[in-house]
């Protein structure tokens, strides 16, 4: 199951996810991006954790200085490379956001729909990681989803089962926030109460909030 994206749901399987027929799905993937869209000025240095091809970073690029993207699939990275060609402060980089090669020199990072579930691996060790390489007062944005979002995100991934993207669902196993399909791929979900110990395990200012009924995020500042 480690490292599912890579070895699996990458570059253009991972474009045909978010090609979905499904309005409330765009609603949440649209309202993820107008929150942090929010807290730009224009001025910030971005850092997305899990950018896969580059479909936030594209869509957050008028509203920041400049952006750079980490993926652990390199096919992705290659097709985000020509995806983002006409725009010119985004940068992708095939990278393990569990080991950044950066220093402390971005202003925000991002790891966006449900990335600590998708970015396998130690959640504390990745926030930590991701603090470290933002500036003094910089900030940091998880999401996960909300429980109220359950029914559209079931409704999601078995639309990604009939393109034949991911396994079909396994609904015996499919419950409590954590979605199973029969071919391993294991999705969790972090709740409020998750990342209130997430941020008080790093002891930085935080808060968590709640938005479009979809999605649950926890912005950390250093």
């Amino acid at each position: 199951m480690d490292d599912y994206y890579a070895k699996h749901l990458h570059a253009t399987r991972l474009l045909l996810v978010y090609q979905t027929d499904i309005e409330r799905v765009r609603q949440y993937l649209d309202a993820e991006i107008a929150f942090v869209r929010g807290h730009l000025t224009g001025s910030e240095r971005v850092l997305e954790l899990g950018a896969g091809y580059g479909r936030i970073l594209r869509e957050l690029a008028p509203f920041a200085a400049s952006l750079v993207g980490i993926d652990i699939a390199e096919d992705s990275v290659a097709l985000g490379e020509e995806y983002l060609r006409d725009v010119p402060n985004c940068a992708l980089r095939t990278m393990d956001a569990h080991h950044l090669a950066f220093q402390a020199e971005f202003d925000v990072v991002l790891g966006l729909q449900n990335g600590l579930s998708a970015m396998k691996g130690d959640p504390l060790h990745l926030v930590r990681e991701s603090l470290r390489v933002l500036v003094p007062g910089g900030r940091a944005f998880f999401s996960s989803y909300s429980p109220r979002f359950w029914e559209h995100r079931l409704a999601w991934f078995a639309e990604q089962a009939e393109k034949g993207l991911l396994g079909p669902l396994d609904w015996e196993k499919t419950r409590d926030g954590v979605i199973v399909c029969q071919d391993g791929f294991r999705a969790t979900t972090f709740g409020a109460e998750d990342l209130e110990r997430l941020a008080q395990g790093v002891g930085c200012p935080y808060h968590i909030e709640e938005v479009d009924d979809s999605s649950v995020f926890l912005v950390l500042e250093k």
